[in-house]
């Protein structure tokens, strides 16, 4: 086969750090979703699966907190760029439904490291984290000492915040690893590396940045 050129997309940490987070997600919503299972809801509210739940959770808060102290710099420009939104991402989201339905990639604004669609899975990521551990946290710690009605309302901004995240999931794995335009993206996350072709058509501006003041080759790795 013919040799084709990579270039290196995600560290051996950051990788670490997505698959912790996902597995841990994936957990939380297992074992929270069996809660409203008939007629496993009422033996799991106080069995092995609320600890597992815990646990899960435990490990969703303290990932984030380990990546922020090990790259607070990488961190905080996390953060700013998902809630940075210009001419190119609403451009890029009113061209999308389009390419994903077979449409001319042409026609997709060049992107950074996230193209659009990820950083909005990006925002109601981390907006619906948040929410899951100020009311999880609620639930947990101060179930006996806050009044039933903010209990009720952690339980409710909960039960959204999975149904929205959930929602957002479904779309990004199918995204991520089984559509056929972009099935690059699950490679990158386990290997660490994506074609040129394919850093060219999704990440224009991140591919020439990173590859800007190098040969033709530089940065670049070669694969059979």
């Amino acid at each position: 086969m013919k040799d084709e050129l990579e270039v290196e997309r995600y560290s051996r940490g950051a990788r670490l750090f997505h698959w912790t987070m996902t597995i841990a997600a994936l957990v939380l919503a297992v074992t929270g979703l069996i809660l409203y299972v008939h007629p496993f809801g009422a033996a799991a509210a106080g069995g092995y699966t609320r600890i597992i739940h815990r646990i899960a959770a435990v490990i969703f808060v303290a990932s984030p907190l380990v990546f922020l102290m090990a790259k607070p710099r990488r961190s905080v420009n996390f953060v700013k760029e998902i809630f940075t939104w210009g001419k190119d991402d609403i451009e890029w989201l009113k061209a999308a439904p389009d390419y994903y339905f077979g449409g001319d990639e042409k026609k997709m604004p060049p992107q950074p490291d996230m193209n659009s669609g990820q950083k909005l899975w990006a925002l109601v990521a981390f907006l619906s984290a948040i929410g899951f551990i100020v009311t999880g946290m609620l639930m947990w710690f101060f179930k006996n000492s806050i009044p039933a009605e903010l209990f009720q309302w952690a339980t409710i901004i909960h039960d959204l915040c999975f149904i929205v995240a959930g929602a957002m999931l479904l779309v990004h794995l199918y995204l991520g690893a089984v559509h056929p335009r972009m099935t690059e993206s699950l490679k990158s996350m386990i290997s660490g590396k994506l074609s040129v072709k394919f850093a060219k058509s999704h990440y224009g501006k991140w591919y020439e940045e990173k590859t800007k003041g190098t040969d033709s080759s530089g940065g670049l790795s070669g694969m059979h």
